[in-house]
């Protein structure tokens, strides 16, 4: 993730943000891994479903926990795929502001993109601890979905996944504030040697 910048261009020739870039330690492989897990999670889904309509309507013979397995799937989807949204820079923000920032003022829209992903981090650390107890006591009693003598599907792995997906956009969240501080203080460079 190296910053550049012409020297005398007061930073214009920065790059605006750090979406798409490479992150230290191949975390950005990570992400499209997961990534490409959720998809594949998907596709699963979206056979099953079909096998459940298939069977119900043709054969009068549904799949049993179809309903239970979506439910808590969509949430390990989410997890898995929410780290290389990040990074792809496709997270919802007002992109009308930061575009006119980005313009107007890079500094002040690097300031803007440090702040959003710090406040991102501590979304992440709070939401991450938050998890964690309930991750465990899931273990604990055996927690599962379903009925008895029918389906039951055990929800600790999609917690763990959730905590997982957590942990891995939060430090996603750190390493694009690294980089727009960094960016930030290239840009403030620029500016004071001129």
């Amino acid at each position: 993730m190296s910053i550049t910048a012409n020297p005398g261009d007061s930073g214009q020739g920065l790059a605006g943000d750090s979406y798409g870039a490479p992150l230290p330690l191949g975390l950005h492989h990570l992400n499209r891994v997961m990534n490409a897990l959720g998809t594949l999670w998907i596709l699963g889904l979206m056979m099953l479903i079909n096998l459940d309509v298939f069977g119900r309507n043709l054969f009068n013979h549904p799949v049993r926990g179809v309903t239970e397995m979506v439910s808590v799937s969509i949430v390990g989807i989410v997890f898995l795929q929410l780290a290389d949204t990040l990074h792809a820079g496709r997270f919802t923000r007002a992109e009308i502001l930061l575009g006119r920032l980005k313009k107007n003022s890079p500094v002040l829209a690097d300031a803007v993109q440090a702040a959003f992903h710090l406040v991102g981090l501590a979304l992440m650390v709070v939401i991450l601890l938050a998890s964690w107890a309930p991750l465990v006591e899931s273990v604990r009693i055996q927690e599962y979905v379903g009925a008895v003598g029918d389906f039951q599907l055990m929800v600790w792995p999609i917690r763990l996944i959730t905590l997982i997906g957590l942990w891995i956009t939060a430090l996603c969240f750190f390493l694009l504030a690294w980089t727009d501080f960094r960016r930030l203080r290239v840009r403030l460079a620029c500016l004071r040697s001129t």
